[in-house]
């Protein structure tokens, strides 16, 4: 969940009244949101660098407030006092306008075909005659990197580009170039450099780069210029120093560029809807056009209006209350979607504003009037399905073993369910294609590339991490290993296992053999050949020749046991022999 801080007493300004941190922790809860922490920017240094990096800094009083997700809406100062004037009925909820430029000639925006092969979408807006502050300027950036960090995907999906409209003139080119013939001079920075250059100037930079690798390998940098050929920005990287806006701009063309077109919109929509309100005519944007590579021209921002209809009834029966359709019209005109009753059969007509993109189905329209009604005030019923939930047999099982194998004096551990190719095959003296394993068709390392057949690597590990303890080490894990099934709707199953290990500077296969004893005796299982258990000599390449045993329960081959062979023991970066026991458990359910 994103984490917006507001300055409380500019928050308390908006909301026009001031509360207590226990009303306004009750208001956020009311609301769907979460206070989680009253803090300052002196405190926060202070616990972060020390009191000394502390002097100096404001000791104004901030609200960390938890945001769901997917509510863009809510990501800065101006959408949250909106929505919560709204929630309290203290202002209803804006209506957003898309306006011709006075000059009757909107700013354009033209993208080329060179775009096509690394950021191929861009939409435009300017927001006219704006007046800022120094809180709204704040406010306006910080929401810019709320939006980057959660829709925006780090900029890989959207990047957002804001520009002083006096200071160029368009109509404006989205192009892209080969890096070194591009020069600019970017923002903050005193002179100019070519795209090149500026990678390896950002590959320092705490902020900037995380986002050099969107671009870096590309042949061609995406680019925008003005009808001068300055440049307004190279996204998703860094905006011109040229068109910087500041407190004292007036007139803002706001470019959005991405890899996806439907988010782009999106983050477009939110930014002119939360600061219109400052504009001239509060609540109007200005329009622009975008004109594609195959001559198509359309007009942003969208700001569209959509309607659902959906029934009171429906809503009652989902929420557990039990609302005339008047009364549930209401509770959704307070959550920012204006409704109406159409009809005499409780239908609800709902509007659904650019702002609320996270409306997206009739649940989540549900969602929000049971947010209205407030979810302490929905009383509690038992439901008509009556049913007890029970542990699976399997994981009951499970712990039971785990418990039993403790007071044996193992030592239980969790590894990672995937592994290397080497661990499960070569260090095991096998094949890749004998093990039936899972691949990652795109592993991030050389750790991670299938999902493991056997417990054993994991344990082997962990006994070379753990070298410098006493011996004897004695590990167990109960855990899934992943096998490939073509009988099965993905291609594999899972399936529990129980391996152990003891490691000392003799074998102790003993041990072992103690071991698989007492968990036969846990499993009543008796020793016998018909319906017991025995173990029978057996050759695998992961043991000691000679020194290895199949476990055979009732007339199958459940699991195997023995030394571990050198090649095995030295692959692991071990020193000295181990046993262990592997043993596939789901055959006694």
């Amino acid at each position: 969940m994103p984490t917006v801080s507001v300055k409380r007493d500019l928050l308390f300004r908006a909301l026009g009244r001031k509360y207590t941190d226990e009303e306004f922790d009750e208001l956020c809860f009311e609301f769907g949101l979460e206070l989680d922490e009253i803090t300052s920017e002196k405190d926060i240094i202070s616990r972060e660098q020390g009191d000394q990096k502390a002097e100096g800094a404001s000791d104004v009083i901030l609200y960390k407030i938890d945001v769901p997700a997917n509510r863009y809406d809510l990501l800065c100062l101006e959408g949250l006092v909106r929505g919560l004037q709204v929630f309290k009925q203290k202002m209803e909820a804006p209506r957003y306008r898309r306006v011709s430029a006075e000059s009757g000639e909107p700013q354009r925006l033209i993208i080329t075909e060179e775009t096509a092969g690394v950021r191929p979408h861009a939409v435009a807006a300017v927001l006219r005659n704006i007046t800022f502050t120094q809180n709204r300027y704040e406010s306006f950036i910080e929401l810019q990197e709320k939006l980057h960090q959660n829709v925006c995907r780090k900029r890989t999906l959207v990047a957002i580009g804001t520009h002083d409209l006096d200071t160029i003139s368009g109509p404006f080119t989205f192009t892209a170039k080969a890096p070194d013939d591009i020069r600019f001079t970017p923002l903050n920075q005193s002179q100019e450099y070519t795209a090149t250059q500026l990678m390896s100037l950002y590959k320092t930079d705490s902020h900037l780069r995380h986002y050099l690798h969107i671009i870096e390998d590309e042949p061609l940098y995406p680019i925008i210029y003005d009808s001068n050929g300055i440049v307004l920005s190279m996204p998703p990287i860094i905006n011109g120093d040229h068109s910087k806006i500041s407190v004292n701009t007036k007139n803002v063309f706001i470019e959005c560029t991405a890899t996806d077109l439907t988010k782009a919109k999106i983050v477009l929509d939110m930014i002119v809807t939360m600061f219109s309100e400052y504009c001239a005519e509060p609540f109007t944007v200005e329009e622009a056009e975008v004109v594609y590579p195959d001559g198509r021209m359309v007009t942003y921002p969208e700001l569209a209006y959509r309607t659902e209809t959906l029934s009171a009834d429906y809503i009652n029966r989902r929420v557990g209350i039990s609302e005339s359709a008047d009364s549930v019209a209401q509770l959704l005109t307070r959550m920012c979607l204006k409704s109406e009753v159409v009809g005499d059969d409780g239908q609800i007509l709902v509007e659904i504003p650019p702002t609320r993109s996270d409306v997206i189905h009739a649940c989540d329209i549900m969602e929000d009037a049971a947010m209205a009604y407030g979810f302490n005030n929905i009383t509690m019923t038992t439901p008509r399905t009556y049913t007890i939930a029970n542990q699976l047999p399997l994981n009951k099982l499970t712990e039971l073993l785990r418990m039993d194998l403790a007071a044996a004096g193992f030592t239980e551990a969790l590894t990672f369910a995937l592994c290397s190719q080497e661990d499960i095959a070569d260090k095991l003296g096998k094949k890749i294609t004998e093990t039936r394993a899972v691949h990652i068709s795109n592993p991030k390392t050389a750790e991670f590339q299938v999902a493991r057949t056997t417990l054993l690597p994991g344990l082997l590990k962990t006994l070379a991490a753990n070298r410098k303890m006493p011996l004897p080490l004695k590990l167990f894990e109960i855990s899934d290993v992943v096998l490939k099934d073509e009988t099965t709707d993905v291609g594999a199953r899972n399936n529990r296992r129980l391996c152990a290990v003891y490691y000392n500077k003799s074998p102790g296969f003993e041990v072992i053999h103690g071991l698989l004893d007492r968990v036969m005796q846990l499993l009543e299982v008796r020793p016998g050949r018909k319906r017991g258990y025995y173990i029978q000599a057996a050759e695998d390449s992961s043991f000691f020749p000679g020194r290895c045993a199949e476990i055979y329960a009732h007339e199958k081959v459940v699991g195997r046991l023995g030394v571990l062979h050198p090649d095995v023991i030295n692959g692991f970066e071990l020193t000295m022999p181990c046993s262990a026991l592997d043993i596939d458990l789901e055959h006694f359910l």
